[in-house]
């Protein structure tokens, strides 16, 4: 069976850096942080006080009030970017077979901000029986963005979520990508969302120790690579992407912004939050990632890293870096998006699938921002070029992104620029 090639012709996007793809684009390379105080909720008792929220986010622009009751933020960020992403499409919804347009989303955690709501109003109440909001269950649950897009357009198609911690938006682009060119489907809208930035989002992360408590600083405390990193920053928000039948977008006419050749996942095998400390796991996705599209590790010009900004976790995935690409790896231009959007979780994939994307339309790739000094007792080779504090321009063929999830979950995706 000959496999059908894949193309993205839509990109959605609402993230810590702005509520579009331009304004999220024009912040990335600009080298902001999207890091600042919380606003949801009273931090004074907790060791982390910051997170990388979404900032001016309207639902309404969206959906009426009515219907933004019925829909846990999370989900509210999913179908803004969704609708973003089919705006910038330029699908003709009246024209295009709804049954052949799939649905698949991402969320690692879902509607956490619902279950507090609701956990909390009923032990208020308890003297009073259970008592709880007829629609609950279907803000909370995390397949509820992929079930909503779906009705909200019609989309017939393969519906359903994704779900493996950080690596859950990866692991989406990369089952729409099979679906497609298995000739399951012509269109998937797919991507990530979260919306963790509660009282229970943050207070469990602190617990496992994994987020900086750089409370005096907030913009510079993801630095991924640097010496002085002391944890992650949480982040919130949605990343989408249409992806599409080649030969199906180019019968509409559709704007093609890249394709998606190859995707690889593998299991670390190894610890519940901990990185595999040689990087197995991650050697194992990138290598077969690589295999999947056909291609050398010569060919790969950049790579958008999980890069955390957490002690242990960014040891590992240089040393796999160098592992697979052997004296090619000091070619590459390496950064960390998550410098600036913070920890996007189960979004983080997509996001960051979104900015590897760009940075191959654009040739530029955007900086791993608040880079102090190297360690080179803790193994990270520093001659390798993690493009810090500053982006970088040069020609991008062909970009990897790696994203890694708690339950040693690895993903990594490849986009090329699209050649007839």
């Amino acid at each position: 069976m000959e496999l059908k090639r894949v193309v993205v012709t839509g990109l959605g996007a609402v993230t810590p850096l702005g509520n579009s793809v331009p304004e999220f684009w024009d912040n990335l390379v600009k080298g902001v942080s999207g890091a600042t105080p919380i606003t949801r909720f009273d931090t004074t008792l907790f060791k982390t006080q910051f997170a990388c929220e979404v900032k001016d986010f309207d639902a309404t622009k969206y959906f009426d009030r009515k219907e933004v009751r019925k829909l846990d933020l999370y989900a509210q960020y999913a179908i803004a970017a969704a609708k973003e992403a089919i705006d910038n499409s330029g699908l003709d919804l009246e024209v295009i077979d709804k049954d052949e347009v799939g649905v698949i989303f991402a969320a690692g955690i879902g509607g956490i901000t619902t279950f507090e709501q609701e956990v909390g109003y009923y032990y208020q109440h308890l003297e009073n029986g259970p008592k709880f909001n007829p629609f609950f269950i279907p803000k909370m649950i995390s397949d509820i963005a992929a079930g909503q897009i779906s009705i909200m357009y019609g989309f017939r198609g393969p519906n359903f979520s994704t779900t493996s911690a950080c690596a859950s938006s990866t692991n989406a682009l990369i089952d729409a990508f099979n679906y497609i060119r298995l000739g399951q489907a012509n269109i998937i809208v797919t991507g990530g969302a979260e919306a963790s930035i509660t009282p229970a989002g943050v207070g469990g992360f602190n617990a496992l120790t994994a987020l900086s408590t750089r409370n005096d600083s907030p913009e510079s405390a993801s630095r991924p690579f640097s010496k002085s990193r002391d944890g992650f920053v949480m982040g919130e928000g949605s990343g989408c992407l249409i992806l599409e039948e080649l030969e199906h977008a180019i019968a509409r006419g559709a704007n093609i912004l890249c394709e998606v050749v190859g995707g690889g996942m593998s299991a670390d095998a190894y610890h519940l939050t901990a990185t595999h400390p040689e990087g197995l796991g991650a050697k194992l996705v990138m290598a077969r990632a690589l295999k999947d599209a056909g291609m050398k590790p010569e060919d790969i010009d950049y790579i958008n890293v999980h890069g955390t900004s957490t002690p242990v976790g960014d040891i590992s995935e240089p040393k796999a870096i160098l592992s697979v690409f052997g004296e090619h790896a000091y070619n590459l231009n390496i950064s960390a998006t998550k410098s600036m959007t913070g920890h996007l979780l189960g979004a983080a994939g997509a996001v960051e699938a979104i900015a590897t994307i760009l940075s191959l339309v654009n040739n530029i790739v955007p900086p791993t921002i608040n880079f102090t000094e190297g360690d080179e007792d803790e193994q990270i080779d520093n001659k390798l070029n993690f493009t810090f504090n500053k982006a970088q321009k040069r020609v991008i063929n062909a970009a990897l992104s790696n994203t890694f999830g708690f339950g040693g979950h690895n993903a990594s995706v490849i986009v090329k620029k699209y050649v007839r």
